[in-house]
């Protein structure tokens, strides 16, 4: 039976004179939250320069170049299908985080936060290990595709210095204040996505004749042959299924974590109540333009067929935006699209870098990861977690030694996973919260509600789930079948088990918190107090009206 909600909020009150210093939650006995350290995170960070971190992050060349190898495996219909199918798993993902990072904007906190506080302190330890090493992963992935890219314009110089020097860049714009991080990303991501746009509108042009050629591509891709979709493995309606299937389980990649940074930016962010759900709700809608209408347009200016898609470059030749200008007769294009490709790799990877220290700062903060990992510099920047970030990320160096796109591969297979099981504990997490408020009585309170919860959050569920189980099924059709790719599909969850279960047999932890014993309150207060001094900035004219609409 649930408590009356002014009782709860009367025993709060009460309690917060006795613990002015540490957040001691119910949730999580293993370790507590220190949010009264000397050293804090700051808020700097705006609506604008969060809508672009979290597009920063997932425009990246999983859209460049990894469409193009979907494209060639499955073909037009696939890849369009398989995009619009993960936005809405995306869209769902996004607003389970919404509702609680809205809800407990305090800084410090991050996803693996939530999961103790919700469900159970080893699944917290397991997630927030799981999201570290997978961000670190991407960072080093993203550091591969760029010293691939740049090496595009010449290859006097040795690929380790490509590769130190976009480290030390990602080094420098993370070690130094927050609102100047913000700042720069926020530019990055600016003008990735304005050659997206751009790209976009030169598809619609070709779209209907306006190259050099006028030449009208319409569908012609899309018909027999090559044809709309390519049978994958077995022929017939199975094969085109599997088409499908492989398409969306290869989609993930450009979409992992990309929700997540507008969470872990929430304890920096300003006016987090009125920011985060409006760059939430934005987000979603910019991400289903750009992946929407480009896996569309990549479908019109390029076949499945063309040998170059499956040459296995993994640098911009292969980017089917670069060759669909190519068979237009567009000339001058390539190198502006391959800066623009470069841009999106240094892009994410900063982003990345960004997130994966600030998860390794708030699991030290809740005492799942050595202490010194909180340390932060006067402008309250967690340096010792962003530069433990960048060393391990310091993989990328792995390319000096081996194929770019055999590195590249390898670090996208064990991050696309480590994104599902990811997503996965998210939207665990988020029914344990809404069933916890449910108990308290305080469903109702919540600053900011998505629709169809949670029936949406079961269904995606179950698609991710069945994503994560099924995404090497390859490997079980003889003509596919390999140890290093069943290693590179499956590696990731014994991982991720054998975290949360060593954790759970040393401290000896519950299954699962009683649902009456979730703690919904400590922080309420102070959160509530934050965000009622908050006064939303009003227009002046029509020209800030725009502004604040658009950022």
């Amino acid at each position: 039976m649930g408590h009356n909600r002014d009782d709860v909020i009367a025993d709060e009150a009460s309690r917060g004179e006795s613990e002015p210093k540490l957040d001691h939650t119910i949730s999580n006995r293993i370790g507590e939250m220190n949010l009264e350290t000397e050293h804090q995170l700051k808020r700097g960070l705006r609506s604008r320069h969060i809508q672009f971190l979290a597009l920063g992050g997932a425009i990246g060349t999983g859209l460049f170049v990894g469409s193009g190898q979907i494209l060639a495996t499955a073909g037009p219909a696939p890849l369009f299908m398989a995009y619009l199918s993960m936005m809405a798993c995306v869209w769902v993902v996004m607003n389970n985080l919404a509702e609680m990072v809205t809800y407990l904007p305090m800084r410090g906190i991050s996803i693996p936060y939530f999961v103790g506080r919700f469900v159970e302190p080893s699944l917290a330890f397991a997630d927030g290990w799981n999201y570290w090493y997978a961000y670190t992963m991407l960072v080093a992935a993203e550091c591969t595709a760029g010293a691939i890219i740049l090496q595009y314009w010449t290859n006097a110089v040795p690929v380790a210095v490509w590769i130190a020097v976009q480290l030390l860049v990602i080094l420098f714009l993370n070690i130094i204040a927050v609102s100047f991080f913000g700042e720069a990303e926020f530019w990055f991501a600016s003008i990735k996505l304005i050659t997206i746009v751009g790209l976009i509108i030169l598809g619609i042009v070709l779209f209907f004749g306006g190259g050099p050629n006028h030449d009208p591509l319409y569908f012609r891709y899309w018909q027999d042959p090559p044809g709309a979709f390519v049978p994958y493995l077995v022929s017939g309606n199975t094969g085109r299924f599997l088409a499908y299937w492989t398409a969306f389980v290869r989609a993930g990649f450009s979409f992992i974590t990309s929700p997540e940074l507008i969470a872990l930016s929430a304890g920096e962010t300003v006016a987090p109540r009125r920011n985060i759900p409006k760059a939430a709700r934005r987000f979603v809608w910019r991400l289903a333009i750009f992946y929407g209408l480009g896996s569309l347009v990549i479908g019109v200016v390029v076949p499945n067929d063309d040998p170059q898609l499956l040459s296995g470059d993994s640098n911009a030749s292969a980017s089917p935006y670069v060759l669909g200008i190519a068979r237009a007769g567009i000339k001058g294009l390539n190198h502006v699209i391959n800066a623009a490709i470069l841009t999106s790799a240094w892009s994410a990877g900063n982003a990345f870098c960004y997130s994966g220290s600030r998860v390794l700062y708030s699991m030290a903060l809740n005492g799942q990861a050595p202490r010194w990992f909180g340390l932060t510099t006067k402008r309250g920047v967690p340096y010792v977690a962003v530069l433990f970030t960048l060393l391990i990320g310091c993989l990328a160096f792995l390319n000096v030694s081996n194929s770019g796109s055999v590195v590249f591969q390898w670090f996208t297979n064990i991050s696309t996973i480590s994104g599902f099981i990811a997503w996965i504990v998210i939207m665990i997490t988020y029914l344990r919260f809404r069933r916890a408020m449910e108990h308290h009585g305080m469903l109702d309170s919540l600053p900011f509600r998505t629709p169809l919860q949670p029936y949406a959050t079961y269904v995606v569920l179950f698609i991710i789930s069945l994503l994560t189980l099924t995404n090497g099924f390859q490997v079980f059709f003889p003509s596919e079948c390999s140890v290093s790719s069943f290693l590179a599909a499956y590696i990731t969850i014994p991982i991720f088990l054998v975290l949360y279960l060593v954790h759970k047999v040393v401290y000896r932890t519950p299954l699962a918190i009683h649902i009456a014993d979730v703690d919904v309150l400590s922080g309420k207060k102070e959160m509530d107090d934050m965000c009622a001094a908050d006064v939303e900035p009003a227009p002046r004219n029509w020209v800030e009206k725009a502004w604040y609409w658009l950022a």
